[in-house]
Protein backbone atom coordinates (compact mmCIF):
# COMPACT_ATOMS: atom_id res chain seq x y z
CA UNK A 1 0.00 0.00 0.00
CA UNK A 2 1.14 3.27 -1.11
CA UNK A 3 1.72 6.14 1.83
CA UNK A 4 -0.95 7.80 0.06
CA UNK A 5 -3.00 4.90 0.02
CA UNK A 6 -2.48 4.42 3.81
CA UNK A 7 -4.13 7.97 4.26
CA UNK A 8 -6.95 7.36 2.35
CA UNK A 9 -7.80 4.25 4.37
CA UNK A 10 -7.76 6.42 7.16
CA UNK A 11 -9.26 8.22 5.94
CA UNK A 12 -12.42 5.69 5.22
CA UNK A 13 -13.66 5.57 8.89
CA UNK A 14 -13.93 7.55 12.07
CA UNK A 15 -13.17 5.08 14.40
CA UNK A 16 -10.37 5.93 17.01
CA UNK A 17 -9.45 1.98 17.05
CA UNK A 18 -9.72 1.68 13.48
CA UNK A 19 -7.31 4.53 12.96
CA UNK A 20 -4.90 3.21 15.68
CA UNK A 21 -4.78 -0.24 14.33
CA UNK A 22 -3.68 1.29 10.78
CA UNK A 23 -1.14 3.36 12.73
CA UNK A 24 0.52 -0.18 14.44
CA UNK A 25 0.37 -1.74 11.17
CA UNK A 26 2.27 0.63 9.53
CA UNK A 27 4.60 0.33 12.33
CA UNK A 28 5.17 -3.08 12.15
CA UNK A 29 5.88 -2.45 8.45
CA UNK A 30 8.53 -0.46 9.82
CA UNK A 31 7.21 2.34 7.21
CA UNK A 32 9.60 4.81 8.09
CA UNK A 33 9.05 7.37 5.55
CA UNK A 34 5.21 7.56 6.35
CA UNK A 35 6.20 8.40 9.91
CA UNK A 36 8.83 10.61 8.50
CA UNK A 37 6.02 12.40 6.81
CA UNK A 38 3.42 12.25 9.99
CA UNK A 39 6.72 13.45 12.32
CA UNK A 40 6.70 16.67 9.73
CA UNK A 41 2.90 17.35 9.80
CA UNK A 42 2.36 17.05 13.59
CA UNK A 43 5.71 18.31 14.80
CA UNK A 44 4.46 22.23 15.51
CA UNK A 45 7.88 23.37 15.70
CA UNK A 46 8.67 22.84 11.64
CA UNK A 47 7.15 25.20 10.14
CA UNK A 48 7.77 25.68 6.62
CA UNK A 49 6.72 29.38 5.66
CA UNK A 50 3.89 28.90 3.08
CA UNK A 51 0.54 29.70 3.60
CA UNK A 52 -0.88 28.27 0.24
CA UNK A 53 0.25 24.33 -1.78
CA UNK A 54 -1.44 23.77 -5.25
CA UNK A 55 -3.40 20.84 -5.57
CA UNK A 56 -2.56 18.59 -8.53
CA UNK A 57 -4.63 17.89 -11.58
CA UNK A 58 -1.90 15.80 -13.50
CA UNK A 59 0.15 12.57 -12.61
CA UNK A 60 3.83 13.46 -13.06
CA UNK A 61 6.68 10.44 -13.72
CA UNK A 62 7.58 10.07 -10.08
CA UNK A 63 8.99 12.14 -6.93
CA UNK A 64 11.45 10.76 -4.43
CA UNK A 65 10.70 10.89 -0.65
CA UNK A 66 14.82 12.00 -0.26
CA UNK A 67 13.98 15.36 -3.00
CA UNK A 68 11.16 15.97 -1.20
CA UNK A 69 12.56 15.68 2.31
CA UNK A 70 15.59 17.89 0.95
CA UNK A 71 12.88 20.54 -0.07
CA UNK A 72 11.03 20.87 2.98
CA UNK A 73 14.31 20.77 5.27
CA UNK A 74 15.87 24.16 3.25
CA UNK A 75 11.83 25.69 3.75
CA UNK A 76 12.04 24.94 7.40
CA UNK A 77 15.92 26.54 7.41
CA UNK A 78 14.27 29.71 5.54
CA UNK A 79 17.22 28.44 2.73
CA UNK A 80 13.91 28.53 0.54
CA UNK A 81 11.61 31.56 1.14
CA UNK A 82 9.09 33.77 -1.27
CA UNK A 83 8.99 33.59 -5.34
CA UNK A 84 11.78 30.55 -5.03
CA UNK A 85 9.52 28.44 -2.78
CA UNK A 86 6.53 28.76 -4.30
CA UNK A 87 7.82 27.81 -7.47
CA UNK A 88 9.93 24.68 -5.91
CA UNK A 89 7.02 23.71 -4.88
CA UNK A 90 5.47 23.54 -8.31
CA UNK A 91 8.58 22.04 -9.74
CA UNK A 92 7.88 19.07 -7.21
CA UNK A 93 4.10 18.79 -7.48
CA UNK A 94 4.55 18.54 -11.77
CA UNK A 95 6.54 15.28 -11.02
CA UNK A 96 4.53 14.08 -8.12
CA UNK A 97 2.08 11.62 -9.34
CA UNK A 98 -1.89 13.67 -8.37
CA UNK A 99 -2.68 11.31 -5.64
CA UNK A 100 0.55 10.93 -4.15
CA UNK A 101 0.73 14.57 -3.88
CA UNK A 102 -2.64 15.81 -3.28
CA UNK A 103 -2.84 13.12 -0.15
CA UNK A 104 0.22 13.02 1.22
CA UNK A 105 2.70 15.40 -0.38
CA UNK A 106 0.76 18.80 -0.13
CA UNK A 107 -0.56 17.45 2.96
CA UNK A 108 2.46 17.21 4.82
CA UNK A 109 3.43 21.01 3.54
CA UNK A 110 0.25 22.51 4.67
CA UNK A 111 0.68 19.99 8.35
CA UNK A 112 -2.57 18.82 8.19
CA UNK A 113 -3.25 14.99 7.15
CA UNK A 114 -7.01 15.27 6.88
CA UNK A 115 -7.27 11.80 8.17
CA UNK A 116 -8.75 12.36 12.30
CA UNK A 117 -5.26 12.07 13.14
CA UNK A 118 -3.59 13.89 15.97
CA UNK A 119 0.04 13.60 17.30
CA UNK A 120 -1.49 11.99 20.38
CA UNK A 121 -2.82 9.34 18.50
CA UNK A 122 0.25 8.35 17.00
CA UNK A 123 2.21 8.66 20.30
CA UNK A 124 -0.45 6.55 22.01
CA UNK A 125 -0.15 3.93 19.29
CA UNK A 126 3.99 3.92 19.16
CA UNK A 127 4.22 4.16 23.39
CA UNK A 128 1.77 1.22 23.98
CA UNK A 129 3.64 -0.53 21.31
CA UNK A 130 7.14 0.31 22.18
CA UNK A 131 7.84 2.21 18.61
CA UNK A 132 9.51 5.08 20.33
CA UNK A 133 11.44 5.92 17.38
CA UNK A 134 7.54 7.33 15.82
CA UNK A 135 7.03 9.22 18.74
CA UNK A 136 6.52 12.83 17.92
CA UNK A 137 7.33 15.49 19.92
CA UNK A 138 4.05 17.48 21.43
CA UNK A 139 3.58 21.34 22.31
CA UNK A 140 2.92 23.14 25.00
CA UNK A 141 3.82 25.68 27.32
CA UNK A 142 2.88 26.55 30.76
CA UNK A 143 -0.43 26.57 32.09
CA UNK A 144 -1.97 27.91 35.47
CA UNK A 145 -4.57 26.39 37.87
CA UNK A 146 -7.51 28.20 39.79
CA UNK A 147 -6.68 29.81 42.66
CA UNK A 148 -10.15 28.68 43.85
CA UNK A 149 -8.87 25.30 44.02
CA UNK A 150 -5.52 26.01 45.31
CA UNK A 151 -5.84 28.51 48.16
CA UNK A 152 -3.17 27.12 50.58
CA UNK A 153 -0.73 28.22 48.14
CA UNK A 154 -1.51 31.79 48.75
CA UNK A 155 0.73 32.44 50.93
CA UNK A 156 4.44 34.00 51.27
CA UNK A 157 5.83 36.22 48.49
CA UNK A 158 3.83 36.11 44.95
CA UNK A 159 4.56 37.82 41.60
CA UNK A 160 1.23 39.72 40.50
CA UNK A 161 0.03 40.17 36.59
CA UNK A 162 -3.12 41.39 35.16
CA UNK A 163 -4.91 38.58 33.43
CA UNK A 164 -5.00 40.12 29.41
CA UNK A 165 -8.31 38.68 27.54
CA UNK A 166 -6.33 38.18 24.69
CA UNK A 167 -4.50 34.90 22.57
CA UNK A 168 -1.81 33.29 24.59
CA UNK A 169 1.36 34.08 21.96
CA UNK A 170 4.32 31.79 21.95
CA UNK A 171 7.16 33.41 19.68
CA UNK A 172 10.51 31.62 18.48
CA UNK A 173 13.17 33.07 17.93
CA UNK A 174 16.15 31.70 15.58
CA UNK A 175 19.00 32.70 14.99
CA UNK A 176 19.06 32.93 11.39
CA UNK A 177 16.49 35.60 12.01
CA UNK A 178 13.28 33.53 11.55
CA UNK A 179 10.38 34.15 13.97
CA UNK A 180 7.49 31.81 14.41
CA UNK A 181 4.56 32.72 16.90
CA UNK A 182 2.18 30.02 17.82
CA UNK A 183 -0.77 29.72 20.17
CA UNK A 184 -0.84 27.55 23.36
CA UNK A 185 -1.86 24.60 21.03
CA UNK A 186 0.64 24.84 18.50
CA UNK A 187 -1.28 26.49 15.73
CA UNK A 188 0.80 28.53 14.10
CA UNK A 189 -0.54 32.33 13.88
CA UNK A 190 -0.01 34.37 11.06
CA UNK A 191 -2.21 37.45 11.94
CA UNK A 192 0.09 39.45 13.07
CA UNK A 193 3.23 40.13 10.61
CA UNK A 194 3.02 43.58 12.05
CA UNK A 195 4.83 41.64 15.41
CA UNK A 196 6.55 39.41 14.02
CA UNK A 197 8.37 41.73 11.92
CA UNK A 198 9.45 43.89 14.83
CA UNK A 199 10.73 40.47 16.44
CA UNK A 200 12.33 39.80 13.25
CA UNK A 201 13.67 43.14 12.53
CA UNK A 202 15.04 43.02 16.19
CA UNK A 203 17.07 40.43 16.01
CA UNK A 204 18.49 40.82 12.54
CA UNK A 205 19.95 44.38 14.07
CA UNK A 206 21.51 42.12 16.39
CA UNK A 207 21.66 38.67 16.02
CA UNK A 208 21.04 36.19 19.33
CA UNK A 209 23.45 33.09 19.52
CA UNK A 210 20.75 30.78 20.33
CA UNK A 211 17.50 30.34 19.78
CA UNK A 212 14.51 31.70 22.28
CA UNK A 213 11.25 31.45 23.49
CA UNK A 214 9.33 34.67 24.16
CA UNK A 215 5.95 33.92 26.06
CA UNK A 216 3.37 36.62 25.74
CA UNK A 217 -0.12 37.51 24.99
CA UNK A 218 -1.08 39.04 22.07
CA UNK A 219 -4.48 41.86 22.77
CA UNK A 220 -6.56 43.41 20.13
CA UNK A 221 -9.24 46.40 20.34
CA UNK A 222 -11.60 43.73 21.53
CA UNK A 223 -11.23 40.10 22.31
CA UNK A 224 -14.67 38.93 19.98
CA UNK A 225 -12.91 40.68 16.73
CA UNK A 226 -9.30 39.04 17.57
CA UNK A 227 -11.01 35.96 17.74
CA UNK A 228 -12.42 36.51 14.60
CA UNK A 229 -8.59 37.21 13.09
CA UNK A 230 -7.17 33.89 14.58
CA UNK A 231 -9.64 31.73 13.15
CA UNK A 232 -10.32 33.14 9.09
CA UNK A 233 -8.15 31.17 6.30
CA UNK A 234 -7.48 34.26 4.73
CA UNK A 235 -5.08 35.36 7.63
CA UNK A 236 -6.21 38.71 7.32
CA UNK A 237 -3.92 41.17 9.30
CA UNK A 238 -4.37 42.47 12.83
CA UNK A 239 -2.45 45.38 12.78
CA UNK A 240 -3.36 47.06 15.74
CA UNK A 241 -2.57 43.78 17.95
CA UNK A 242 -0.11 44.47 20.39
CA UNK A 243 2.32 41.16 22.32
CA UNK A 244 2.63 41.79 25.94
CA UNK A 245 5.68 39.68 26.86
CA UNK A 246 5.54 38.12 30.63
CA UNK A 247 8.60 35.21 30.18
CA UNK A 248 11.69 33.78 28.67
CA UNK A 249 13.43 31.07 28.40
CA UNK A 250 15.35 29.04 25.83
CA UNK A 251 14.28 27.14 23.12
CA UNK A 252 16.14 23.46 23.76
CA UNK A 253 14.49 24.42 27.35
CA UNK A 254 11.03 24.77 25.78
CA UNK A 255 11.49 21.63 23.59
CA UNK A 256 12.55 19.61 27.12
CA UNK A 257 9.65 20.99 29.08
CA UNK A 258 11.21 22.39 31.74
CA UNK A 259 13.24 25.59 32.57
CA UNK A 260 15.60 25.52 35.45
CA UNK A 261 15.86 29.05 36.01
CA UNK A 262 12.98 30.84 38.84
CA UNK A 263 10.36 32.59 37.59
CA UNK A 264 12.11 36.18 39.58
CA UNK A 265 14.89 35.76 37.23
CA UNK A 266 13.52 35.00 33.98
CA UNK A 267 11.86 38.39 34.52
CA UNK A 268 14.92 40.26 35.33
CA UNK A 269 16.74 38.33 32.13
CA UNK A 270 13.42 39.62 29.80
CA UNK A 271 13.70 42.83 31.12
CA UNK A 272 17.06 42.93 29.91
CA UNK A 273 16.87 41.25 27.06
CA UNK A 274 13.45 43.84 26.30
CA UNK A 275 16.33 46.83 26.95
CA UNK A 276 18.36 45.89 24.80
CA UNK A 277 16.48 44.72 21.58
CA UNK A 278 13.26 46.37 21.71
CA UNK A 279 13.07 49.26 24.22
CA UNK A 280 10.23 51.25 23.07
CA UNK A 281 8.63 49.09 20.88
CA UNK A 282 4.95 50.41 19.64
CA UNK A 283 3.75 46.70 18.76
CA UNK A 284 5.75 44.92 21.65
CA UNK A 285 5.74 45.42 25.43
CA UNK A 286 5.96 44.21 29.06
CA UNK A 287 3.87 43.55 31.17
CA UNK A 288 3.92 45.05 34.63
CA UNK A 289 4.20 42.85 37.70
CA UNK A 290 3.60 43.60 41.12
CA UNK A 291 5.85 41.55 44.39
CA UNK A 292 3.27 41.28 47.44
CA UNK A 293 3.72 39.04 50.28
CA UNK A 294 0.39 37.28 51.70
CA UNK A 295 2.19 36.55 54.72
CA UNK A 296 1.70 40.31 55.49
CA UNK A 297 -1.49 42.38 55.97
CA UNK A 298 -0.26 45.04 53.32
CA UNK A 299 0.59 42.37 51.63
CA UNK A 300 -3.54 41.36 52.01
CA UNK A 301 -4.23 44.95 51.41
CA UNK A 302 -2.47 45.14 48.03
CA UNK A 303 -3.91 42.08 46.41
CA UNK A 304 -7.06 42.74 47.20
CA UNK A 305 -6.78 45.99 45.84
CA UNK A 306 -4.87 45.16 42.64
CA UNK A 307 -7.70 42.34 42.40
CA UNK A 308 -10.70 44.95 42.31
CA UNK A 309 -8.21 47.15 40.28
CA UNK A 310 -7.70 44.67 37.43
CA UNK A 311 -11.79 43.92 36.91
CA UNK A 312 -13.00 47.04 36.92
CA UNK A 313 -10.19 48.17 34.67
CA UNK A 314 -11.28 45.50 32.01
CA UNK A 315 -8.91 43.21 32.55
CA UNK A 316 -9.81 39.23 32.74
CA UNK A 317 -8.33 38.67 36.31
CA UNK A 318 -4.97 38.48 37.26
CA UNK A 319 -2.61 35.98 37.66
CA UNK A 320 -0.18 34.93 40.85
CA UNK A 321 3.15 33.47 40.18
CA UNK A 322 5.78 32.18 42.35
CA UNK A 323 8.62 34.04 42.25
CA UNK A 324 11.03 30.93 42.79
CA UNK A 325 9.36 28.42 40.45
CA UNK A 326 11.01 27.00 37.30
CA UNK A 327 8.89 26.92 33.97
CA UNK A 328 6.84 23.84 33.22
CA UNK A 329 5.37 22.93 29.91
CA UNK A 330 2.31 21.50 31.66
CA UNK A 331 -0.27 23.04 34.21
CA UNK A 332 1.21 23.90 37.13
CA UNK A 333 0.53 25.44 40.53
CA UNK A 334 3.45 27.87 40.11
CA UNK A 335 1.32 30.12 38.47
CA UNK A 336 -2.33 30.83 39.67
CA UNK A 337 -5.38 32.29 37.59
CA UNK A 338 -7.85 34.35 39.71
CA UNK A 339 -11.14 35.30 37.61
CA UNK A 340 -13.62 36.52 39.80
CA UNK A 341 -17.04 37.44 39.09
CA UNK A 342 -18.32 40.83 38.70
CA UNK A 343 -22.03 41.68 38.44
CA UNK A 344 -23.61 44.69 36.55
CA UNK A 345 -27.26 46.46 36.76
CA UNK A 346 -28.71 47.34 33.65
CA UNK A 347 -32.11 48.36 31.95
CA UNK A 348 -34.08 45.54 29.98
CA UNK A 349 -34.70 47.07 26.81
CA UNK A 350 -35.54 44.53 24.27
CA UNK A 351 -36.47 40.51 24.83
CA UNK A 352 -35.84 38.09 21.82
CA UNK A 353 -37.87 34.38 21.09
CA UNK A 354 -35.07 31.56 21.60
CA UNK A 355 -34.83 29.24 19.00
CA UNK A 356 -34.61 24.87 18.63
CA UNK A 357 -35.77 23.62 22.31
CA UNK A 358 -36.59 27.53 23.56
CA UNK A 359 -38.89 28.19 20.96
CA UNK A 360 -41.69 29.65 22.22
CA UNK A 361 -39.85 31.14 25.34
CA UNK A 362 -37.54 33.59 26.23
CA UNK A 363 -34.03 33.61 24.26
CA UNK A 364 -32.45 36.72 25.52
CA UNK A 365 -32.40 40.00 27.02
CA UNK A 366 -31.46 42.68 25.61
CA UNK A 367 -29.68 45.34 28.17
CA UNK A 368 -28.02 49.13 28.78
CA UNK A 369 -27.36 51.47 31.31
CA UNK A 370 -24.48 52.81 33.07
CA UNK A 371 -22.72 50.75 36.16
CA UNK A 372 -19.52 52.25 37.96
CA UNK A 373 -19.02 55.19 35.02
CA UNK A 374 -18.77 52.80 32.37
CA UNK A 375 -22.05 52.74 29.84
CA UNK A 376 -23.14 49.15 29.08
CA UNK A 377 -25.19 47.48 25.81
CA UNK A 378 -25.16 43.50 25.41
CA UNK A 379 -27.37 40.75 25.49
CA UNK A 380 -27.43 38.31 27.78
CA UNK A 381 -29.17 34.84 26.89
CA UNK A 382 -27.73 32.61 29.75
CA UNK A 383 -28.31 32.03 33.63
CA UNK A 384 -31.98 31.15 32.62
CA UNK A 385 -33.72 28.22 33.97
CA UNK A 386 -36.52 26.82 31.61
CA UNK A 387 -39.24 27.59 34.22
CA UNK A 388 -37.56 31.28 33.92
CA UNK A 389 -37.69 31.20 30.28
CA UNK A 390 -41.54 30.21 30.27
CA UNK A 391 -42.59 32.48 32.44
CA UNK A 392 -40.08 35.61 31.16
CA UNK A 393 -41.69 34.98 27.63
CA UNK A 394 -45.20 34.80 28.90
CA UNK A 395 -45.10 37.89 30.63
CA UNK A 396 -42.03 39.53 28.26
CA UNK A 397 -43.48 43.10 27.84
CA UNK A 398 -43.60 43.62 31.81
CA UNK A 399 -39.69 43.18 31.36
CA UNK A 400 -39.16 46.30 30.05
CA UNK A 401 -37.23 49.08 32.08
CA UNK A 402 -36.91 46.73 34.84
CA UNK A 403 -33.32 46.26 36.60
CA UNK A 404 -31.63 42.79 35.77
CA UNK A 405 -28.77 42.12 37.21
CA UNK A 406 -25.73 40.47 35.43
CA UNK A 407 -22.90 38.17 36.54
CA UNK A 408 -20.15 37.87 34.04
CA UNK A 409 -16.25 37.15 33.98
CA UNK A 410 -15.11 40.53 33.11
CA UNK A 411 -15.76 43.30 31.31
CA UNK A 412 -15.04 44.00 27.30
CA UNK A 413 -15.31 46.32 24.58
CA UNK A 414 -18.52 45.78 22.03
CA UNK A 415 -17.80 44.22 19.13
CA UNK A 416 -18.27 47.43 17.32
CA UNK A 417 -16.11 49.43 19.93
CA UNK A 418 -18.67 51.54 21.07
CA UNK A 419 -19.61 50.80 24.49
CA UNK A 420 -19.00 48.80 27.11
CA UNK A 421 -19.45 44.49 27.40
CA UNK A 422 -19.48 41.53 28.78
CA UNK A 423 -17.69 38.69 28.46
CA UNK A 424 -19.68 35.30 29.15
CA UNK A 425 -22.58 37.25 30.50
CA UNK A 426 -25.56 35.16 32.49
CA UNK A 427 -28.66 36.43 34.08
CA UNK A 428 -28.60 36.50 37.97
CA UNK A 429 -32.02 38.29 39.26
CA UNK A 430 -34.20 41.29 38.61
CA UNK A 431 -33.50 43.63 41.16
CA UNK A 432 -36.06 43.97 43.46
CA UNK A 433 -37.85 40.95 42.91
CA UNK A 434 -38.20 38.95 46.02
CA UNK A 435 -38.03 35.02 45.58
CA UNK A 436 -41.28 33.36 43.87
CA UNK A 437 -42.26 36.78 43.31
CA UNK A 438 -44.52 36.62 39.91
CA UNK A 439 -43.79 39.29 37.35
Amino acid sequence: MNNFEVIKHLESSNSRIFKEEVLLGEMKKKNNVFFEGLSLTYNKLQTFGVKKVPESKIDGSGLSWNEFKNTVRDLINRKLTGHAARDKIIHLMKKSPKDEWNYFFRRILIKDMRCGLSEKTINNVAKKNNFLKYFIPVFSCQLSQDSELHKKKLHGKKILEVKLDGVRAISILYPNGNVDIFSRNGKELHNFDNIKNELKRSIIDKPIRTALVLDGEVVSKNFQELMKQIHRKNNIQNNDATLYLFDILSLDSFKKGFEKISQKNRIENLESWYQEYLKGNSFIKLLEQKIIDFNTNQGLKEFNNFNHNSVHNGFEGIMIKDPDSFYECKRTTSWLKSKPFIEVSLEVKSYQEGTGKNKGRLGALGAEGEDNGKFFKLSVGSGFTEKQRIGFWDNREKLLGKVVEIRADSISKSQDGKFWSLRFPRFKTFRGFSEKEKI
